[in-house]
């Protein structure tokens, strides 16, 4: 299910980036020779409108200018515009003249428009997942403000000096609000003070840089559940127990738990055997006999932490929507600002496919499925906004030199500029595959 999603969302953000390179080069007039979804690597093609079956079960293909297919690499897609140096490092074309229906040949700003366009498709589409999405589900998040956190003996929260019990106040002085983003803020904004309420007290966390890659691939802390009661499981063995909806455990055989957390050990320890639970109920302090099934559960459901649901008209969504894409896109920067910083080791943290793949779930779920793919369309966008040669950033900055100047690159310069980006990119690929594999063997 997660491979069928990936495939999914890679051939529809694919789809759009291509068709916005594809809309541009068609609105002035330039010719697109191949439109495919993946790659066709070495000439094999999964289908191809230029195939023979195609031609013959609809004759007017043969004469159609451009080739529509699917490649068989799931690595991306290309629209391969006439005229232009791309990622196929194909020069035949630079032997002649230029041609009124070539990329070269166009004036900068219409050229500009073309390389712009899979970038501006990508964030359109970002953006109206986003406002789909909140109007249709809404949005729910866990607020920081009255929810503490969980710290595991040994963990690296609790190398960094955080306790169980701290209630996150603040990162570097401002109020942080959504607890599920507070560790990917902390290491996004290279937070150096964290403000925790501690027994009543505030005080200072100072975090060293050099954790900074950790925060990117260990889970900090969760959320301290207190064991508090609130219905029975169908199956309960413990319906008849005088437990009462409201009952907080605050010990089990006489062994003190103050959270959910310390009591599952404990629990699956006395699996298949009966307890002894001692019951907070309002002021009072009760002892019940309970029975723990073959599982480690005693049958009861507990009430959560406090959680923030909100929904939106149609009016709404949309400046959420918008909110939430230039959110995305700014944590996308503050990434790519870590990765430029080799001290922080955030490069340990950059995922190839497999890693995407595992972020996708593992039953199909609409709302998650259109909020990953809504992430990711952002993601690309600003991805290839970078300016490195062979993406859409490097050939957005050599054509806005040329507007600026008046002076043209010449394609000699482009074509060396476009090998050694596809060197960055193929290297920068290398480094993911590598970080994946090395995850997956530990």
């Amino acid at each position: 299910m997660q491979i069928l999603q990936i495939l999914i969302a890679l051939s529809i953000l694919v789809l759009i980036h291509e068709l916005g390179h594809f809309t541009f080069a068609r609105m002035f007039g330039i010719k697109i020779d191949k439109f495919f979804l993946f790659f066709d690597a070495w000439g094999i093609k999964l289908f191809s409108t230029r195939s023979k079956w195609f031609i013959k079960l609809f004759p007017k293909a043969e004469h159609w200018e451009t080739e529509y297919g699917i490649g068989w690499l799931p690595l991306g897609g290309y629209c391969k515009v006439n005229g232009m140096i791309d990622e196929s490092m194909d020069t035949d074309h630079l032997k002649n003249e230029p041609q009124p229906y070539e990329f070269r040949s166009k004036p900068a700003w219409q050229r500009l428009l073309v390389m712009a366009g899979g970038v501006l498709f990508n964030f359109i589409l970002g953006i109206l997942l986003f406002c789909f999405g909140l109007f249709k589900w809404g949005e729910t998040y866990i607020p920081a403000d009255g929810n503490a956190v969980y710290v595991y003996e040994g963990s690296l929260a609790d190398e960094l000096g955080f306790k169980t019990g701290d209630m996150i106040l603040a990162l570097d002085g401002e109020a942080t609000e959504n607890f599920q983003m507070m560790q990917m803020d902390m290491a996004r904004d290279m937070v150096q003070k964290v403000t925790v309420l501690r027994d009543g007290d505030t005080l200072d966390i100072y975090i060293d840089h050099k954790y900074i890659s950790a925060l990117l691939n260990t889970s900090l802390f969760e959320i301290a559940i207190p064991f508090s009661i609130k219905d029975f499981t169908e199956t309960s063995l413990n319906k008849e127990s005088g437990l009462l909806p409201g009952d907080r455990m605050t010990a089990i055989d006489s062994t003190a738990i103050k959270y959910t957390q310390d009591a599952l050990p404990i629990l699956l320890e006395k699996a298949g055997q009966e307890i002894e639970a001692t019951i907070l109920r309002g002021s009072e302090t009760h002892q019940f006999p309970l029975q723990v099934d073959q599982g480690g559960n005693i049958g009861v459901s507990l009430n959560i932490p406090k959680i923030e649901q909100r929904q939106y008209s149609l009016l709404e969504s949309i400046p959420a929507g918008c909110r939430k894409a230039y959110d995305a896109t700014i944590g996308q920067i503050k990434d790519i600002r870590l990765l430029a910083k080799p001290s922080t080791g955030a490069y340990k943290s950059v995922g190839s496919i497999i890693a995407i793949t595992d972020a996708m779930p593992k039953k199909w779920n609409w709302q998650a499925f259109i909020h990953i793919l809504a992430m990711f369309s952002v993601i690309l966008g600003v991805m290839n906004l970078l300016p490195i040669p062979a993406l859409d950033g490097g050939h957005i900055v050599f054509t806005l030199y040329e507007m600026v100047t008046g002076r043209k690159p010449s394609d000699q310069f482009l074509t060396v500029m476009q090998l050694i980006g596809m060197i960055l990119i193929f290297g920068l690929m290398f480094l993911a595959f590598g970080n994946d594999i090395a995850r997956l063997l530990n």
